[in-house]
């Protein structure tokens, strides 16, 4: 059976946080184009739900329809109760209470609120919009906020960031449920990043660079192509043709990250690859991802996945 996923559409709705889990799990299939997901949109009612690009939308089910689901999306809203005043209306409440307790819970944006008004968040890491972080604080001071990033992943509660970083975190979800291929071909469906450098820092309000001062994405391209290899700050800076200083400043404005800590992250990431994807000696998935050895990799992916490798490869390989 496919695993059902739910849309709670909470009026006003964000219209596009709205869209985009049926887009990304309604495209994704298998090998043999079988699909993995039966996307439903409700509302806590059976009444249109104002969206906020100025409509209103008919869903085909009602809240009861959380009752089934596997997956319990809420998308960005402009709800007054959650937004301003820390809590739940009644119809939310009873309709968050329809949930299975075995349902994984995710929110997109401003979505956050509702969980955090839920009480789910408590004691928690999450996300939402840097835009709102300071009223989230506000209304709920016992969730560890980080709007730093795009998403974070509680195993059973997921937040993202604004808008399209619900993009970054349904891929990552369905890159977590069936693998890497499956999570690319859906993103070169949506025709969008499987994974986006760097976090929500990089968006938020700042001067723009002097005109001139250059940019340092053909360098993390060149990088990329050259994970193996040493890659020092001075080399990259050479490449770039910028000073260390330069570069180093200019960098964490494109990318959030520092040159280092982007590094580690797309080794990372390519050695989460060929254990997927290859079936290659751990050292030796280590030494193409260049983290060194086995002991580095099986360090730095404890670190980021909370596994060692070959239990991530017993997991992940061959996923479909």
């Amino acid at each position: 059976m496919s695993h059902r996923v739910v849309v709670l559409a909470v009026a006003e709705v964000v219209g596009y946080d709205l869209t985009i889990p049926p887009q990304v799990f309604g495209s994704a299939a298998d090998a043999a184009g079988r699909k993995l997901y039966d996307v439903r949109i409700c509302g806590l009612d059976d009444q249109p739900v104002r969206v906020s690009a100025g409509f209103s939308a008919a869903f085909d089910h009602g809240p009861e329809a959380l009752a089934e689901a596997d997956t319990v999306i809420i998308p960005g809203t402009r709800a007054w109760e959650p937004r301003r005043e820390g809590r739940l209306s009644p119809a939310l409440s009873r309709a968050l209470g329809l949930i299975p307790s075995g349902a994984r819970i995710m929110s997109i944006c401003t979505g956050a609120f509702v969980l955090g008004a839920a009480g789910l968040l408590d004691g928690r890491r999450a996300t939402t919009h840097w835009a709102y972080a300071e009223d989230f604080r506000r209304l709920y001071p016992r969730v560890d906020l980080d709007e730093q990033v795009l998403f974070v992943d509680e195993g059973d509660v997921l937040t993202s960031a604004g808008l399209a970083a619900g993009l970054d975190l349904c891929l990552h979800v369905l890159r977590a449920d069936h693998g890497s291929e499956v999570a690319n071909r859906v993103a070169r469906y949506c025709v969008v990043p499987p994974w986006r450098d760097g976090g929500q820092s990089q968006f938020i309000d700042r001067p723009l660079p002097p005109p001139g001062d250059g940019s340092t994405a053909a360098t993390r391209a060149w990088a990329l192509e050259r994970l193996h290899e040493p890659l020092e700050l001075a080399r990259l800076a050479e490449h770039a043709r910028m000073s260390v200083r330069t570069f180093s400043r200019r960098f964490k404005a494109e990318t959030g990250l520092s040159p280092r800590a982007w590094l580690t992250q797309q080794r990372v990431l390519h050695a989460r690859h060929l254990l997927e994807s290859t079936d290659l000696p751990i050292d030796r998935v280590a030494a193409e991802a260049g983290l060194g050895s086995a002991a580095s990799l099986r360090q730095h992916l404890n670190s980021k996945v909370g596994v060692p490798p070959l239990t991530y490869r017993r997991t992940f390989s061959g996923a479909s």
